[in-house]
Formats: structure tokens, C-alpha cells, sequence
């Protein structure tokens, strides 16, 4: 087993550099299997989620050559079957996309229900209704989804909540079916742009991503032999932001599209911090302990539930009570009993947690629940007085690239050792 050992006390200065969005990774890689030929997938980052990935497309016939640490060559010409690994799909929560993609283009997908972090009740209804609502048949049971189709045929969709997943999920399904298909009421995150980027490089039809109603005109096929770059991860960048301004540090992020994290800017600004944006950097500064804020997560452009904990490190040490309402996943506060380890002062209930600042926090060991309270709990660490053991790595490992490396460059004192 293996742990991060830091040393705290640090305020993080330097540059940062961001990888390719992990969200869009993990819908990007099934989605190539909607190309019948050969593609190059760039500035994919090298995390367990995407390694997964590119398992499970191997062992449905995918052909993928590594060009570089970032980088890989997929020939999807011979896929010879319909029905991915259970033990593998059932790790990650974004395995769903198989469904979507092996349904458009073969007629037929067996996918073991999703994985991933446990952050509570995660529903794939909306999915169901929209590949159901393009003439599939949907049977689930067995802890395993199959879905078939003769045809799929072109319908008008409109999800009764606004969800991520199935927005790209039915996206998927909807390229190559027969005739027009609309999402309405469809989410609007950047890794569904990229995603839609991404197909219609490759030869789809689709209008509107990034909009609350997507149009997708069916396509008889996606032709492929072109290269695509995965869109930066505005959740890592997010982090660093946030670990900026928790550590009163001076921290520039390269390689970041800075719209894409506005709403955290404002927060950033009303906490009293200083934000610099170039067209594809972002410089946080913070001269001062963190102000109280109040935050309500919402679909984006709202404020990201996936930074949630990041920011509740920050408010954790801030001047006065700040409340967080946590509206995605139930159970994303788990990561506040372990701030209260560290001598935060945290009550949460139900999707509701008050924050009253402290001084400090001391270092302590604490175990990482999901992947972002992984990445909280480490900047907890490097602000911390003393030393801090963080636990169950493997979370972190799946969305954040040598995560520990990038913070060493910022000047942390923090080193993975194995128990």
C-alpha cells in the first residue's frame, strides 16, 4: 500500500502545468469506437481511468498503439465483440459510454453496471429513456445493462434532469442512427463540447453542444484518419487555483482555458484573492487569509461539484462561517471528518455543511474517499502544521496525472512511500 507523506507549513509558488481533461478522456476513448478505421487521440492524460479505458476497448478487438506518454493510435476496424469485461467496466463510473457507442454503431452492448467513486446514488434512468426513446430494447439485471436495437431512428429527448452522462451517452447512441435527434434540457460542461468536437472531426453531425439543446443529425458513418487533442482538465486547474489561494501562494496555470473557470474566479475574488488571466494561463495570488463564502454546486457554468472539496479546504482556515450546498452527489462531503482530523470545524448534514474558521489546521492521517477529496485532503496537507499521511492513493491515481509531482514543483514537501 502506498501513501503520500507531507510536510506542511508551505505557501506554493511557481508555474503548473495542465494535462487533458480527465471527464473528457474517459467519453472520448468509447467514443472512437464509432470510428470504423483508425485515429489519433492527443494530450490524453496518463491516469488509471484512461488506462482502464483502453483496456476494455482491447479486449472488444480496438488496436491501440502509444505514440507517446500522452498520445495513442486506435484502429477500431475489427471490434469482434459487443460485450465488455464485467470486472473491468464495473471500476469506473465512465464505462457507460461503451453502452452508448457499441449501441450506435453495432446494434447491440453489454456493459457492466458502473463503478467509480462512491458519492452516493447515481441513476442511469435518463440514459435508459434516451436509448429507448431511439427504438433500443434496455434490460437491466445481473448487475450488467444489454441493449439492442434493429435500427435506432432519430427522436426528440428531453431529460428530466440535467445530467453529463446522458447527455453524452444518447449523443453517442444518436450519430449514426437514421434521422434527426434532439437533447433538450441538455448539460452544458466543456467535456461534452469536446466530446462533440471530437465526433464531428471525425464525420458526425452535431449542433449545439455546450447549449441546453443539441441536435445531432444521423451519419451512415464515421470515417476517422484524423487526429484530435483532448480539451485541458479545468478541474485540475481548479485545484491548483484553489491550493493557491488555501496556501496564501502565488501560482500560474499554463495550459488552461480560463472561461471555462469563471464561476470559481468570482469565488476566488469575493475570498479575497487575485486573479490574472492570459488566453491560456491563469495566475492566482493570495495575500491574505481566505474570506467566507457561501457555495452552491450546480451544473456548469455553475459552480463544479468536483471542486467542491477543494474549495472547503479553503474555507476551512477562512475568517468567519461559510455553508456549502451541495446539490449533484449526496454524499460528497465525506472528506469534511477528515479536515475535522486536521482541527477544521465542519458540520455536515445531509447536502448541507457550515464551515467556521479556523486558524490552522495540524497534520494528521486521513483517508482520501473519492478522487476529489484525495486531491482536498493534500492541500490540506501542505497548509497543515506538522506532518499529514494521506491513504488510498488509488482514488487520486484515477484523475490526477503524478498529482504529487506538480506540487513538489510548486515548492510542497511531499513524497509517495510505499507502507
Amino acid at each position: 500500500m502506498e501513501k503520500l507523506v507531507i510536510e506542511g507549513g508551505t505557501n506554493l509558488r511557481g508555474d503548473v502545468t495542465i494535462h487533458g481533461a480527465k471527464n473528457a478522456a474517459v467519453a472520448i476513448i468509447p467514443a472512437t469506437l464509432l470510428v470504423d478505421g483508425i485515429c489519433t487521440i492527443d494530450n490524453v492524460p496518463n491516469i488509471s481511468d484512461v488506462k482502464i479505458s483502453c483496456s476494455i476497448l482491447e479486449s472488444l478487438g480496438s488496436k491501440i498503439t502509444w505514440n507517446s506518454k500522452h498520445s495513442f493510435t486506435i484502429d477500431n476496424t475489427n471490434i469482434h465483440s459487443t460485450s465488455a469485461p464485467l470486472d473491468k467496466t464495473s471500476k469506473f463510473r465512465a464505462s457507460y459510454y461503451l453502452i452508448g457507442a457499441l449501441l450506435s454503431r453495432f446494434k447491440s452492448a453489454e456493459v457492466g453496471l458502473p463503478g467509480g467513486c462512491n458519492l452516493g446514488a447515481r441513476p442511469i434512468d435518463q440514459h435508459i429513456k434516451g436509448f429507448e426513446a431511439l427504438g433500443a430494447t434496455v434490460d437491466v439485471a445481473q448487475g450488467k445493462i444489454s441493449a439492442s436495437a434493429t435500427e435506432l431512428i432519430g427522436s426528440s429527448i428531453y431529460l428530466d434532469t440535467v445530467s453529463v452522462g446522458a447527455t453524452i451517452n444518447i449523443m453517442l447512441a444518436a450519430v449514426l442512427a437514421d434521422g434527426v435527434t434532439t437533447i433538450d434540457n441538455a448539460a452544458k460542461e466543456p467535456h461534452i463540447v469536446d466530446v462533440a468536437n471530437f465526433l464531428n472531426t471525425m464525420g458526425a453531425d452535431i449542433h449545439g453542444a455546450g447549449t441546453d439543446m443539441i441536435k445531432i443529425t444521423g451519419v451512415k458513418k464515421l470515417f476517422g484518419d484524423k487526429s484530435y487533442s483532448v480539451v485541458p482538465d479545468q478541474i485540475e486547474a481548479g485545484t491548483f487555483m484553489l491550493a493557491a489561494v488555501a496556501s496564501k501562494g502565488d501560482v500560474t496555470i499554463h495550459n488552461c482555458i480560463p472561461e471555462h473557470l469563471d464561476c470559481l474566479t468570482a469565488k476566488i475574488l469575493e475570498m479575497g484573492g487575485n486573479v490574472e488571466e492570459s488566453n491560456d494561463s491563469i495566475r492566482v495570488w493570495m495575500d491574505q487569509r481566505p474570506l467566507k463564502a457561501n457555495i452552491k454546486t450546480l451544473p456548469y457554468p455553475g459552480f463544479p461539484t468536483d471542486l467542491q472539496p477543494q474549495i472547503g479546504v479553503a474555507l476551512s482556515i477562512a475568517d468567519g462561517t461559510s455553508i456549502i450546498n451541495e446539490s449533484i452527489w449526496e454524499s460528497r462531503f465525506q472528506y469534511t471528518a477528515e479536515l475535522n482530523k486536521m482541527g477544521a470545524n465542519i458540520t455536515a448534514q445531509g447536502k448541507t455543511a457550515v464551515f467556521e474558521g479556523v486558524e490552522s489546521l495540524s497534520g494528521a492521517p486521513v483517508y482520501a474517499s473519492d478522487l476529489r477529496a484525495g486531491a482536498a485532503l493534500i492541500i490540506a496537507g501542505i497548509i497543515a502544521n506538522g506532518t499529514t499521511e494521506l491513504y488510498n492513493l488509488d482514488h487520486i491515481d484515477r484523475g490526477y496525472e503524478s498529482i504529487e509531482d506538480a506540487f513538489r514543483g510548486l515548492g510542497a514537501n511531499i513524497k509517495r512511500v510505499k507502507e
